[in-house]
């Protein structure tokens, strides 16, 4: 007999709440768009409010309790997009978001010392990515404001006090802070003194898996769960979508999303003197996941099809990616060079004058997603040979896969078989729904899965394509 939970996924644009079944059906799902605020006091700053996005969510759990009444929940979980995070005040009260895409700390980080042993000790570099940045931007201006928090906690775990009224963080989450000591797996006193913190705002750290408690019982009432209904601690959308892969220590995978973080996981913590990755905690923090990642690619991808392609259907696109025997232009539009540590602010299209009369909009599409598959094997080659991890296959998942085009490309360079999991599309929901599976005993629901591999081959159109790529990207940059 199937157990029943709801999953909460919260990205960055997007995010949805799914009802699923401990054998993986994903039975129903209400997705919503993310609302932001600009606060222009500072060059480059985006807030949420916490109510609005609350109120949204919870809508969105009885909306599918409401459809589905013969269905009893027994568990609820979240992840979250990483980089983010809420305040809460002594009540309780959730009163300001600061989201990934906001900057507002960029201006300040030159005031932040010891940065090659906040780097050693975090694994992330001194920029203005980190919750730990954010809160010193809001700091300066908002020193009110500022004082008004009692605890942060993660966008994953907000979800945990939501429904418990405990406040948390999973440790995949608190090294997206900058405040977490990724070696000695607690809280750094170190880093928070370098950024002038008091260490009590820093939650509890509980482990994905975990019970962070029973469900209050006015939302089981609201939402007819069960009387033992719990709510199971999930983590980071990144590392709970892998959970899906089923990577392992020496593995090395690609969520293809909005970004296409490459990473591999390390039983030992890893150190690079030169800065070239992040060192992140994998889910309760045992093991390190490495990373390196492109910046933007999926989001580009959506973009250009909304602008070029809505009216063809995602069939029709993929047939005329395989009918492709010549590349008429190239594409630059991922935003990292993450190695280097350097932004690409300049891209676009590419491609020889007087314009080609035969240049169609597929073009530019095909150009899009071959940028796409060349920005994740960079990634892939440098972070191999940084690592010396040398997995026989990809592992892959997250939405971006559900192109043929682009998983036959990445195999073709890669030179490597990509495996891909049935469910790979919805591989946040799928990884919280084996998170809630392990808590309460359920079945492993990844032993189950079917795999999808794509085998690679020689001398196929994106060889060609790549040495262009780069030399024309360069160039621009």
């Amino acid at each position: 007999m199937s157990r029943y939970y709801l999953a909460v996924d919260l990205g960055t644009g997007n995010s949805r709440v799914a009802l699923a079944s401990s054998d993986g059906t994903i039975m129903d799902m209400r997705s919503f768009t993310n609302t932001y605020y600009r606060d222009e006091r500072y060059e480059d700053a985006q807030y949420f409010l916490p109510g609005e996005w609350e109120e949204t969510i919870l809508r969105g759990c009885r909306e599918l309790c409401g459809a589905h009444p013969e269905i009893h929940v027994s568990a609820v979980s979240a992840a979250g997009a990483r980089q983010s995070i809420v305040l809460l005040d002594r009540s309780g009260k959730a009163f300001y978001g600061l989201p990934n895409i906001d900057n507002r700390g960029r201006a300040y980080m030159g005031e932040v010392p010891d940065q090659e042993e906040i780097y050693r000790i975090s694994g992330k570099w001194v920029t203005e990515d980190f919750a730990a940045a954010k809160l010193l931007g809001f700091r300066k201006l908002y020193p009110e404001q500022y004082r008004r928090i009692d605890k942060i906690t993660s966008l994953s775990e907000w979800i945990a006090q939501i429904f418990t009224g405990r406040i948390v963080i999973e440790p995949s989450q608190a090294c997206e802070t900058q405040l977490y000591d990724i070696g000695a797996r607690e809280w750094s006193e170190k880093v928070c003194g370098c950024y002038g913190f008091d260490m009590a705002i820093l939650p509890e750290l509980c482990s994905a898996g975990m019970k962070a408690g029973p469900v209050l019982p006015k939302y089981r009432r609201l939402l007819g769960m069960t009387e033992d209904a719990v709510f199971v601690i999930g983590g980071a959308d990144t590392q709970i979508a892998l959970r899906q892969t089923d990577i392992g220590v020496g593995d090395i995978a690609v969520v293809s999303g909005t970004t296409s973080p490459v990473v591999t996981l390390m039983k030992e913590q890893f150190y690079d003197p030169l800065q070239r990755v992040w060192t992140d905690a994998n889910l309760g923090g045992q093991t390190y996941q490495i990373e390196m990642n492109p910046g933007v690619t999926g989001l580009n991808y959506q973009r250009i099809c909304s602008m070029l392609a809505g009216d063809l259907e995602y069939e029709a696109l993929e047939e005329a990616y395989s009918k492709k025997t010549a590349f008429r232009c190239t594409a630059s539009f991922s935003s990292l060079l993450f190695y280097e540590r350097k932004g690409l602010r300049r891209g676009g299209f590419f491609m020889r004058s007087p314009l080609d009369s035969a240049v169609d909009r597929t073009d530019f599409l095909w150009s899009v997603l071959g940028d796409i598959a060349c920005s994740i094997y960079e990634q892939y080659t440098n972070l191999r040979a940084l690592t010396g991890n040398r997995s026989d296959c990809v592992l892959g998942c997250g939405g971006g896969f559900q192109s043929r085009t682009l998983c036959q490309m990445l195999s073709d360079l890669t030179g490597s078989k990509l495996h891909l999991r049935a469910g790979f599309d919805q591989a946040t929901v799928q990884g919280l729904t084996q998170v809630c599976n392990e808590c309460l005993g359920e079945a492993n629901i990844l032993t189950q899965q079917p795999k999808i591999v794509y085998r690679p081959r020689e001398g196929q159109l994106i060889h060609q394509y790549y040495p262009e790529w780069l030399e024309n990207r360069n160039k621009a940059n």
